[in-house]
């Protein structure tokens, strides 16, 4: 049962936990444009990476679907929104985005899907979001445009954009769906089952987009260039499979219902932070003095969203919820 916080705040059991789960996954999902680049500089288009990301892991998470295949009957929207919104969407918007407008442009807004939470369950859900959640995204947000030098790059795409946007929009649906029936007990979906069909579905959807039998396979079988050292090309795919892509997920969803959609959506703001962390030490892309003054201060900006809703003593179980809870979220988009 959750806990009740001493400000009248109920939270959820596991806090801790559940913000370790946050960090491996802003880790994980930031260590595959590390191992992505050099596979779209050997030769393969970027489109193709997604697809054989998301399908290698569909392929992985196989049995675990198998064994839920229950959730086919029991959840089928979830499923399908999951894969739509949190797999297919986010991908499919954020790479059409780049087609139009600079990187940074794009990273930027779609990690606005923090604020986007908030505004979801504070407007949409009509619950009261504290002043430190919402300060928190603020920093988060401006640390981030200082992280990806927004400024380098500003241009107006209308289209581009709105593609942008749909990213961000399809993220706020990747943790208001991951929180849904987190507070079902018995009756909740199972996270993994979630997953392994939301990975199928968004690897269908991806098929039609990416049209992967155009792709050169020939690329896979050999290496790639990690700034100066030559690894094969099936080790970075195999990273990007299993770490950036199974753990990322796993990870993630796992650590938004120990938290709440909107401190779990902060937290990853801190992806971009260790996407460009990582990049520094394995691509050799050096910092700039503002991208570093900006990763600190989404940390503090991430510090400040996750305390803001204090553990306390727990109730008993005879105690009735309070109706102000911050952290349920009613269902993930």
């Amino acid at each position: 049962m959750p806990v009740q916080a001493s400000e009248g705040i109920q939270v959820k059991p596991g806090r801790g936990v559940g913000l370790g789960l946050a960090l491996l996954s802003a880790v994980a999902f930031g260590g595959s444009g590390v191992a992505a680049k050099p596979l779209i500089e050997a030769g393969l288009d970027p489109l193709h990476v997604v697809w054989l990301r998301v399908a290698g892991a569909a392929l992985v998470m196989l049995p675990v679907a198998w064994r839920h295949r229950g959730l086919l009957r029991s959840r089928p929207a979830l499923l399908a929104g999951f894969g739509l919104l949190a797999v297919a969407g986010v991908q499919a918007c954020y790479f059409a985005a780049l087609s139009r407008i600079p990187v940074g442009v794009a990273l930027l807004i779609e990690y606005l899907a923090p604020a986007l939470v908030l505004g979801w369950v504070r407007f949409v859900q009509r619950r009261p979001v504290t002043r430190a959640a919402a300060l928190g995204v603020v920093l988060a947000v401006g640390g981030l445009a200082c992280v990806v030098e927004v400024w380098a790059g500003l241009s107006f795409d209308a289209v581009g954009l709105l593609l942008a946007l749909g990213a961000a929009c399809c993220q706020v649906g990747y943790f208001v769906l991951s929180d849904q029936g987190s507070d079902a007990g018995a009756d909740a979906p199972d996270p993994l089952g979630v997953i392994a069909y939301g990975l199928l579905v968004g690897t269908l959807v991806l098929t039609a987009v990416a049209r992967p039998w155009g792709m050169d396979w020939s690329v896979l079988a050999g290496d790639a260039d990690l700034d100066g050292s030559v690894v094969p090309a099936w080790t970075l795919l195999t990273w990007i499979v299993l770490i950036a892509t199974v753990v990322a997920y796993v990870t993630g969803v796992l650590s938004v219902r120990r938290l709440s959609p909107q401190v779990a959506g902060v937290v990853a703001c801190l992806e971009a932070v260790i996407a460009t962390a990582l990049a520094w030490v394995v691509l050799g892309e050096h910092l700039s003095a503002p991208q570093v003054v900006g990763g600190a201060v989404v940390l503090v900006g991430a510090f400040i969203a996750q305390s803001s809703a204090p553990a306390g003593p727990a109730v008993p179980d005879a105690v009735p919820a309070p109706e102000t809870e911050l952290s349920h979220s009613g269902s993930r988009s």
